[in-house]
């Protein structure tokens, strides 16, 4: 099983929480605040961190964007402030829940972010690999090889394009970042309330048809790139879900 860190000043909830993953077969470690955090990571290698933000100044926050380059974040807030919300996932938490928190529930969001991570490092050693067969004398047939591979996803921010097997899609900006969210819960239903404020950083409103205008675009460039639609899934009344590729 996997690694924990868990960062909360509230002993009591730190305890129950860190009780029921260990019983899982989680190896877990516990910080009351970000400088006893820190003092454990000079000797533990988390595969996650599980922060509770701590009012009012927050500096737990500032840990977490330390870290965010090597360590996924979970963030369990007391609150469900927006702002709180908004401001976590710009520094680049990985998903944001509000206490209390079903250990269930907290479960199945750490295995469904240890999935991504380790699909994520697969990619990034098949593309290490592809590079230095360009190389090689034989380049033509490894990388053949390695786009026949279809169940590979890789993301290039740098040009808004996502890369799934053979197929290249491109999307703008904003596209970008709601297929990649999505596709980073992938098997979840997401919320239009979760996407407006984890992608759109605003409140999903009524008559605001902004997401669905996206979410439409998104899938006609799918099927523009021979890219089923069915990828990005309606859940009809709770919101989108990314189909597993």
């Amino acid at each position: 099983m996997s690694k924990i860190l868990l960062v909360d000043d509230d002993s009591v909830y730190r305890a129950v929480v860190a009780e029921a993953l260990m019983t899982e077969g989680h190896e877990l470690l516990q910080a009351e605040d970000s400088l006893q955090a820190l003092e454990r990571l000079a000797y533990f290698s988390p595969d996650i961190l599980l922060l509770a933000p701590m009012m009012p100044d927050l500096d737990d926050l500032a840990l977490m964007l330390s870290l965010k380059t090597q360590i996924p974040v979970i963030i369990m807030s007391a609150s469900d402030n927006q702002a709180l919300r908004i401001r976590c996932h710009e520094m680049g938490a990985d998903d944001f829940l509000t206490k209390p928190i079903h250990i269930e529930t907290l479960s199945i969001r750490i295995g469904a972010i240890l999935r991504r991570v380790a699909l994520s490092r697969a990619w990034a050693g098949r593309e290490h690999k592809r590079r230095e067969g360009a190389e090689a004398p034989h380049r033509q047939a490894e990388k053949q090889e390695t786009e026949g591979d279809g169940e590979w996803v890789s993301f290039d921010e740098s040009r808004y394009c996502v890369h799934l097997g053979r197929r290249r899609l491109t999307l703008t900006q904003t596209e970008f970042r709601l297929f990649r969210y999505l596709f980073e819960r992938r098997g979840q239903v997401v919320t239009k309330q979760e996407l407006q404020l984890g992608v759109l950083h605003k409140e999903h409103g009524r008559f605001d048809r902004n997401l669905d205008m996206h979410i439409s675009n998104t899938r006609r460039k799918l099927a523009q790139t021979q890219l089923p639609r069915s990828l990005i899934a309606t859940v009809r009344g709770r919101g989108y879900c990314f189909a597993p590729v």
